[in-house]
Protein backbone atom coordinates (compact mmCIF):
# COMPACT_ATOMS: atom_id res chain seq x y z
CA UNK A 1 0.00 0.00 0.00
CA UNK A 2 1.76 3.08 -1.32
CA UNK A 3 0.62 6.73 -1.90
CA UNK A 4 1.93 10.28 -1.36
CA UNK A 5 2.51 10.90 2.88
CA UNK A 6 -0.39 11.60 4.61
CA UNK A 7 -2.93 10.24 1.83
CA UNK A 8 -3.84 8.20 5.07
CA UNK A 9 -2.07 4.59 4.47
CA UNK A 10 -1.49 4.04 8.30
CA UNK A 11 -4.88 5.15 9.30
CA UNK A 12 -6.47 2.60 6.67
CA UNK A 13 -3.87 -0.22 7.72
CA UNK A 14 -4.48 -0.30 11.59
CA UNK A 15 -8.72 0.58 10.67
CA UNK A 16 -8.41 -2.80 8.91
CA UNK A 17 -6.16 -4.64 11.42
CA UNK A 18 -7.79 -3.56 14.77
CA UNK A 19 -10.97 -2.09 13.01
CA UNK A 20 -10.57 1.18 15.30
CA UNK A 21 -8.76 4.92 14.39
CA UNK A 22 -5.35 4.64 15.59
CA UNK A 23 -3.00 8.40 16.05
CA UNK A 24 -0.47 8.17 13.61
CA UNK A 25 2.83 10.13 12.80
CA UNK A 26 4.61 10.15 9.98
CA UNK A 27 5.57 6.84 8.46
CA UNK A 28 9.64 6.79 8.13
CA UNK A 29 9.95 3.01 6.52
CA UNK A 30 6.37 0.80 6.96
CA UNK A 31 4.19 -1.03 8.97
CA UNK A 32 3.19 -4.36 7.86
CA UNK A 33 0.39 -6.22 9.00
CA UNK A 34 -1.37 -9.62 8.10
CA UNK A 35 -5.28 -8.47 7.68
CA UNK A 36 -7.83 -11.39 7.51
CA UNK A 37 -11.21 -10.82 5.97
CA UNK A 38 -13.26 -13.48 3.89
CA UNK A 39 -11.02 -16.42 4.54
CA UNK A 40 -8.19 -14.46 2.51
CA UNK A 41 -5.32 -13.15 4.55
CA UNK A 42 -3.84 -9.94 2.99
CA UNK A 43 -0.42 -9.20 4.21
CA UNK A 44 -0.83 -5.02 4.10
CA UNK A 45 2.64 -3.46 3.93
CA UNK A 46 1.79 0.35 4.53
CA UNK A 47 5.38 2.18 2.97
CA UNK A 48 5.76 5.80 3.95
CA UNK A 49 4.95 8.37 1.47
CA UNK A 50 7.32 11.71 1.64
CA UNK A 51 9.26 12.37 -1.18
CA UNK A 52 12.73 11.75 0.54
CA UNK A 53 11.61 7.99 0.96
CA UNK A 54 9.71 7.39 -2.13
CA UNK A 55 12.65 5.84 -3.51
CA UNK A 56 12.33 2.54 -1.59
CA UNK A 57 9.14 1.93 -2.39
CA UNK A 58 10.66 0.04 -5.55
CA UNK A 59 12.17 -2.63 -2.72
CA UNK A 60 8.70 -3.74 -1.44
CA UNK A 61 7.80 -4.67 -4.94
CA UNK A 62 8.93 -8.23 -5.42
CA UNK A 63 5.94 -10.56 -5.18
CA UNK A 64 3.40 -7.92 -5.06
CA UNK A 65 0.06 -9.42 -6.44
CA UNK A 66 -1.84 -6.43 -5.86
CA UNK A 67 -1.13 -3.01 -5.77
CA UNK A 68 -3.36 -0.26 -3.11
CA UNK A 69 -2.87 3.29 -4.26
CA UNK A 70 -4.35 5.84 -1.57
CA UNK A 71 -5.16 9.49 -2.60
CA UNK A 72 -6.43 12.42 -0.28
CA UNK A 73 -9.35 12.92 -2.09
CA UNK A 74 -9.06 16.37 -0.80
CA UNK A 75 -5.49 17.48 -1.79
CA UNK A 76 -5.69 19.05 -5.03
CA UNK A 77 -2.34 20.80 -4.93
CA UNK A 78 -0.93 17.12 -5.05
CA UNK A 79 -2.94 15.35 -7.29
CA UNK A 80 -0.42 15.57 -10.39
CA UNK A 81 2.42 14.52 -8.00
CA UNK A 82 0.69 11.70 -7.03
CA UNK A 83 -0.46 10.87 -10.83
CA UNK A 84 3.19 10.69 -11.55
CA UNK A 85 4.46 8.81 -8.77
CA UNK A 86 1.78 6.59 -9.59
CA UNK A 87 2.75 5.70 -13.03
CA UNK A 88 6.67 5.87 -12.63
CA UNK A 89 6.05 2.67 -9.88
CA UNK A 90 3.52 0.78 -12.42
CA UNK A 91 6.37 0.89 -15.01
CA UNK A 92 8.31 -1.16 -12.79
CA UNK A 93 9.02 -4.71 -14.35
CA UNK A 94 8.03 -6.15 -10.72
CA UNK A 95 4.49 -4.79 -10.57
CA UNK A 96 3.99 -6.01 -14.46
CA UNK A 97 1.44 -8.22 -12.94
CA UNK A 98 -0.45 -6.67 -10.19
CA UNK A 99 -3.77 -5.64 -10.17
CA UNK A 100 -4.28 -1.82 -8.75
CA UNK A 101 -6.71 -0.84 -6.58
CA UNK A 102 -6.80 2.69 -5.54
CA UNK A 103 -8.41 4.38 -2.75
CA UNK A 104 -10.09 7.36 -3.17
CA UNK A 105 -9.35 8.70 0.61
CA UNK A 106 -10.92 11.33 2.94
CA UNK A 107 -14.05 11.43 0.68
CA UNK A 108 -15.52 12.67 3.93
CA UNK A 109 -14.25 16.53 3.24
CA UNK A 110 -16.35 18.94 1.57
CA UNK A 111 -14.33 19.71 -0.70
CA UNK A 112 -12.76 16.16 -1.81
CA UNK A 113 -12.81 15.20 -5.32
CA UNK A 114 -15.16 12.55 -6.33
CA UNK A 115 -13.83 8.66 -7.82
CA UNK A 116 -14.75 9.84 -11.35
CA UNK A 117 -12.55 12.95 -10.99
CA UNK A 118 -9.56 11.36 -9.68
CA UNK A 119 -9.80 8.65 -12.25
CA UNK A 120 -9.37 11.27 -14.39
CA UNK A 121 -6.80 13.38 -12.83
CA UNK A 122 -4.53 10.07 -12.67
CA UNK A 123 -5.12 9.29 -16.05
CA UNK A 124 -6.14 5.88 -14.79
CA UNK A 125 -8.07 5.26 -18.36
CA UNK A 126 -4.80 5.32 -20.22
CA UNK A 127 -3.81 2.07 -18.28
CA UNK A 128 -4.44 -0.23 -20.96
CA UNK A 129 -2.54 -3.45 -19.87
CA UNK A 130 -3.96 -2.87 -16.13
CA UNK A 131 -6.69 -4.13 -14.41
CA UNK A 132 -7.63 -1.60 -11.69
CA UNK A 133 -10.07 0.00 -10.09
CA UNK A 134 -10.87 3.29 -7.93
CA UNK A 135 -12.99 2.91 -4.75
CA UNK A 136 -14.06 6.06 -2.38
CA UNK A 137 -12.94 5.79 0.93
CA UNK A 138 -12.89 7.24 4.50
CA UNK A 139 -10.23 5.77 6.61
CA UNK A 140 -11.84 7.08 9.98
CA UNK A 141 -15.69 5.41 9.53
CA UNK A 142 -14.08 2.46 7.57
CA UNK A 143 -16.35 3.17 4.44
CA UNK A 144 -15.39 1.99 1.17
CA UNK A 145 -12.18 -0.01 2.64
CA UNK A 146 -13.95 -4.28 2.24
CA UNK A 147 -15.56 -3.01 -0.79
CA UNK A 148 -11.99 -2.25 -2.09
CA UNK A 149 -10.83 -5.65 -0.29
CA UNK A 150 -13.67 -7.44 -2.30
CA UNK A 151 -12.13 -6.25 -5.59
CA UNK A 152 -8.93 -7.21 -4.67
CA UNK A 153 -9.39 -10.54 -3.28
CA UNK A 154 -11.83 -11.19 -6.28
CA UNK A 155 -9.27 -10.03 -9.01
CA UNK A 156 -6.16 -11.82 -7.47
CA UNK A 157 -7.81 -15.28 -6.93
CA UNK A 158 -8.72 -14.26 -10.58
CA UNK A 159 -5.33 -13.78 -11.97
CA UNK A 160 -3.78 -16.78 -9.52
Amino acid sequence: MVGLDAAGKTTILYKLKLGEIVTTIPTIGFNVETVEYKNISFTVWDVGGQDKIRPLWRHYFQNTQGLIFVVDSNDRERVVEARDELHRMLNEDELRDAVLLVFANKQDLPNAMNAAEITDKLGLHSLRQRHWYIQSTCATSGEGLYEGLDWLSNNIANKA
